[in-house]
């Protein structure tokens, strides 16, 4: 038995913890829009196969394609991120798993005050000069319309995984973002670690691997999505859920 205060001051009433009041709690529930008993279980408990299918993401089946043909050929392949928390957990989160089976792979982080945001000129120029054929860039990209047409132009691909808003022109690559036009994902709001997440879900998924083959990931996500103050909702709360778990129990040596 616990003890609610009542309009009288200095009063109170008992309050059964068996059939207490709960509108309190419906209300905040109801605010996120949560409004049967099945939504509010997976508000309270998460399950990791709740994850939506990373196929529903327009352009998603081409960028695994482009991978793993870049794989197959042998070819450089380049990790390149905005330099702030998004960007790094996302270039960290990539690179890590594309290179536990794979070893011409680099990675790039452009200087904030030298470059500034999103794809720089020098680091086309670095992927050129280094004959890198393939960039996936992450947290940055949907815009650089001119810069990607440049790389292409010198021989290089670009996979464009992005959370940004979608301008007027569409840069010629592999786009993955939820908000481009004719993307039927079912969440738009991922942070651009969570968009790179999603690709490596796809081609674990390819490979044959199950999601808790790559969800020592998830503590990037997690960072990711709280740095970057994306909605705490759907497939966010989810990823959350389970990065915090990591965080806590398997501790990687960066977090550490």
């Amino acid at each position: 038995m616990v003890y609610q205060k009542t309009s009288q001051p200095g009063s109170c009433c008992p309050v059964d913890r068996r059939g207490g009041d709960f509108r309190v709690l419906a209300n905040v529930l109801a605010t996120r829009g949560i409004n049967d008993f099945n939504q509010a279980k997976s508000f309270f408990r998460p399950e990791i196969n709740d994850l939506h299918n990373p196929f529903l993401m327009k352009g998603m089946s081409e960028a695994v394609d482009r991978i793993e043909r870049a794989i197959k050929a042998n070819e450089n392949i380049l990790i390149y991120g905005d330099y702030d928390v998004d960007g790094t957990t996302a270039v960290t989160l990539v690179y890590d798993y594309l290179s536990r089976n794979y070893e011409q792979i680099g990675y790039y982080i452009p200087d904030r005050y030298k470059e500034g945001y999103g794809i720089s000129d020098a680091g086309v120029d670095f992927a050129i000069d280094n004959s890198f054929s393939l960039v996936i860039s992450l947290d940055c990209g949907i815009k650089e319309t001119d810069k990607i047409s440049r790389a292409k132009e010198n021989g290089v691909d670009f996979i464009v995984c992005d959370h940004h808003t979608v301008g007027e022109r569409i840069p010629d690559a592999i786009i993955l973002n939820p908000k481009q036009d004719g993307c039927n994902y079912p969440f738009k709001e991922l942070s651009g670690c969570g968009v790179g997440f999603k690709l490596v879900q796809a081609v674990s998924q390819v490979r044959g691997e199950t999601l808790t083959e790559i969800e020592n990931l998830l503590d990037l996500v997690m960072v990711s999505i709280g740095a970057d103050v994306v909605s705490m909702t759907n497939e966010n709360r989810i990823l959350t859920f389970f990065g915090l778990e990591i965080l806590n129990k398997k501790t990687s040596v960066g977090f550490q």
